[in-house]
């Protein structure tokens, strides 16, 4: 019997794609308060954002990850659902067997190890279009030889580097290899490895919870549900590890203030205090929720749809 499923990747495909849409405003609060600068709190960041930029602002950048974390998505669920048989197929000779809390968690922790692959480059990209509006912080310019200008806060706007998503990619390879499309990949894995054992499992055990027969597919008010608190769930532990993985991300090459994860967790606790490794989990919290709500849903529902033929 076979146990890949092609299935589950374009059930994730879909899944992915309407979460997408529903989480991409909140993502880009949740980035420019992470990584950005002047914003007092949430209801600040989008007031200024609405101010300056109007609604749009709220949708920047979001072709790019409409094509792209659609697929990543589809890679993610695909991934996991497999694993999850293959290690039943291995354990308990059968791949439909149920797989046990020990089975879902080792699932869930390689599917964070191996999104990493194809989710760094992707929000690389989706971070350094969502900057662009970002002054670029410049501490010393060199002025028609006068020697080395100190220069604070300029408000030289950075709309100009990048003119989209290919041209972000193409500009990032030249100006910083293949290794700055993965700059801020070991803080992904920190946020990732645990915070998709914090997804999948809660998600797991609320369906079970709220669908006690087992042998019925979970009613779409429970999945709807159960998804959205374990996105909220994985959202809000993983902040931290985002906070890092984010301002490694937008730091580009041209005003590089971050060597690497330890040094940016130093210096963001010394000029920021504990509380940065916070900025944007009310956020996280809050998108998490109709966004996985959204992910599962249809994910679910495709899956059931599919398969019903």
């Amino acid at each position: 019997m076979t146990v890949f499923h092609l299935d589950d990747f374009l059930a994730g495909w879909i899944g992915g794609a309407s979460s997408v849409i529903v989480g991409h405003p909140l993502d880009t609060v949740k980035t420019r308060l992470q990584a950005g600068k002047g914003y007092k709190n949430t209801l600040h960041c989008v007031v200024t954002i609405y101010k300056k930029e109007n609604v749009m602002g709220f949708f920047k950048g979001l072709s790019f990850p409409l094509a792209s974390i659609t697929l990543y998505n589809s890679m993610v669920f695909g991934f996991f659902s497999n694993t999850q048989r293959l290690i039943s197929r291995y354990r308990y000779g059968d791949g439909r067997h149920p797989c046990s809390m020990l089975d879902l968690t080792v699932a869930s922790m390689l599917t964070g190890l191996v999104s990493v692959g194809m989710g760094a480059p992707v929000d690389l990209v989706k971070i350094r279009l969502q900057m662009q509006t970002q002054s670029v912080l410049a501490e010393n310019f060199n002025l028609a030889g006068n020697g080395s200008v100190p220069l604070r806060s300029m408000g030289i706007q950075s709309q100009s580097l990048y003119r989209g998503p290919l041209h972000c990619i193409s500009t990032v390879l030249q100006n910083e290899g293949i290794q700055g499309l993965y700059r801020g990949a070991g803080a992904m894995i920190l946020r990732d490895v645990p915070g998709y054992t914090l997804y999948f499992v809660p998600y797991t055990l609320f369906c079970n919870w709220l669908n006690p027969d087992g042998n019925a597919s979970p009613h779409p008010c429970c999945i709807w549900l159960a998804g959205g608190l374990a996105g909220s769930i994985s959202w809000v532990t993983a902040t931290p590890a985002d906070v890092v993985k984010s301002r490694l991300q937008a730091d580009a090459v041209q005003h590089r203030k971050y060597k690497g994860i330890l040094h940016c967790t130093m210096q963001s606790y010394k000029t920021e205090g504990i509380h940065v490794f916070f900025r944007g989990a009310t956020v996280n919290a809050i998108r998490g929720f109709p966004m996985c709500a959204t992910m599962f849903l249809g994910y679910e529902l495709s899956l059931q749809f599919f398969r019903s033929f």
